[in-house]
């Protein structure tokens, strides 16, 4: 029989290895965890465990690479982060973290990942971190852009800001929405009766929060017809009867000029201020990523002034700093 734990580190290992392959943290934990027959402290763990290991993996990296002494494959080094993740950051006795992280390994690979992981236990915490990207765990030019435009002090207090877990904030219908988010949706000044598009909607948290608040008329839009669809859904179960769910490109959408009285824009961006909720986000997006979503935010703004009032009002917002 496996040590106890070992199911819920199972559970996050197959999760970081569906991550390193494209998957979206936020849909695959979720779906894993409620799989599993895992206790809920055990899905707790689950959960912390493959989001954590996702944010930290170029500082669990640092910490066991030193004492490898050759290439490994990279199943092998997501079992590796596992344990190295643990050993730092959430200071479990080291010979339970070890044994358990053995356990999830490949039979093959458990000799290197015993004598690895031993190796990380005794280095202790006085790690040596050579830049503060490293550290921290981000690629070198998130770091670099945030220090040019914040300065190094507000930059390195956003970055450690964005390693720690969120807030989980539930609205008063019931939704699971960011806090930020719900800010957006409480920035546009809906009134009884208005007219409101919202450009790229889904999954329609911004969209039913607007309607019940008015209660108004909501157009929410979005590209694809699947996640157009995951509008529809939320909006029947949340309850604000004027949401339609409109399938249509946010920058010429089927939608009558001059006819809304409010139009948000909450833009497609490379979502840096939203790290803390799309933990694989650092490790996907480019630099150059800031310079291809320009005209496509700016396509959308201009269709948004083309289909608000005379009078009305475009608010316009990304998760970006």
């Amino acid at each position: 029989m496996a040590p106890p734990g070992v199911a819920a580190r199972r559970v996050a290992l197959a999760a970081l290895l569906r991550i390193d392959e494209g998957a979206y943290a936020n849909l695959v934990v979720p779906a894993l965890i409620g799989r599993s027959e895992l206790a809920e402290r055990d899905r707790a763990l689950a959960t912390e465990l493959a989001y954590g290991v996702t944010r930290m993996r170029r500082a669990c990296d640092f910490l066991f690479d030193r004492f490898l002494r050759g290439p490994i494959e990279e199943p092998v080094r997501a079992v590796l982060r596992l344990g190295a993740y643990q050993l730092h950051w959430m200071a479990l006795p080291p010979h339970a973290v070890v044994s358990t992280t053995v356990e999830c390994a490949p039979q093959r690979v458990r000799g290197l990942v015993n004598a690895v992981l031993r190796r990380v236990a005794t280095a202790g915490a006085a790690v040596g971190w050579p830049d503060a990207a490293t550290e921290l765990s981000y690629p070198d030019w998130i770091v670099e852009r945030l220090g040019s435009d914040l300065g190094a002090e507000a930059a390195r207090a956003a970055l450690e800001q964005m390693n720690r877990p969120p807030a989980v904030t539930v609205r008063e219908d019931g939704y699971v929405q960011d806090r930020a988010s719900q800010w957006v949706a409480e920035y546009v000044p809906v009134g009884a009766g208005d007219v409101v598009a919202d450009m790229c909607a889904a999954p329609g948290g911004k969209a039913t929060a607007m309607g019940r608040r008015g209660p108004a008329v909501v157009a929410a839009v979005d590209l694809r017809e699947q996640r157009a669809a995951l509008v529809a859904e939320n909006a029947a179960r949340l309850g604000p009867a004027g949401v339609r769910a409109v399938v249509g490109d946010g920058t010429r959408a089927p939608l009558r000029p001059a006819a809304f009285d409010r139009v948000l824009v909450d833009a497609p961006c490379t979502g840096l201020g939203a790290l803390r909720r799309r933990p694989e986000a650092r490790w996907r997006r480019r630099h150059e990523d800031l310079h291809d979503l320009v005209p496509l935010q700016l396509a959308l703004l201009d269709h948004a002034l083309e289909l608000v009032r005379p009078g009305g009002v475009v608010v316009y917002a990304t998760c970006s700093p």
